[in-house]
């Protein structure tokens, strides 16, 4: 796992250019995936999203806090590991809230369900075939193609990145 200043900036870079995500929790039955829109997007990859307190995926964290957040674009995918934690300071709250949550939350950052999940990042990965990475890596997929063998990839397209 690497762990440089270098790829954990650009897997802020592939993260901060997603506004959802999807949260993976476990349940009694397994995961449940859900997508998300991500509330705030910290550089060292920590994250905050709204929810309400009678939601399924509080009981969820409140049981096993391990968790995994994914993104995906047609050039880009990222994942992060790490634990969730039910923050209920009203003061974040309105700091973060966006009037869009009001569709959930009628009683406006002041509504007593609403709360945040904040998830504490430990290690994350990106995969980064936009723009120059994505010729690069077309050129290395078709000179392995023609030697029989698999592109090479480096730290600006792929890494597991500690956090």
């Amino acid at each position: 796992m690497t762990s440089t200043t270098e790829t954990k900036q650009h897997l802020f870079d592939v993260l901060k250019g997603f506004d959802t995500a999807m949260l993976v929790t476990h349940s009694g039955n397994g995961l449940h995936v859900r997508p998300m829109a991500i509330a705030e997007l910290r550089p060292d990859a920590d994250m905050y999203f709204s929810t309400s307190l009678q939601s399924p995926k509080i009981a969820e964290i409140d049981a096993n806090p391990a968790v995994s957040v994914t993104f995906q674009s047609r050039a880009q995918f990222a994942s992060v590991h790490g634990n969730a934690y039910i923050v209920r300071d009203r003061a974040l709250i309105e700091k973060l809230w966006s009037e869009a949550w009001r569709i959930w939350f009628p009683g406006g950052k002041d509504d007593p369900s609403l709360c945040l999940i904040r998830v504490e990042a430990r290690e994350g990965e990106y995969w980064d075939n936009a723009g120059t990475q994505g010729v690069k890596y077309v050129l290395e997929a078709v000179k392995a193609y023609a030697k029989g063998e698999t592109p090479n990839v480096d730290a600006k397209q792929n890494a597991k990145v500690g956090l």
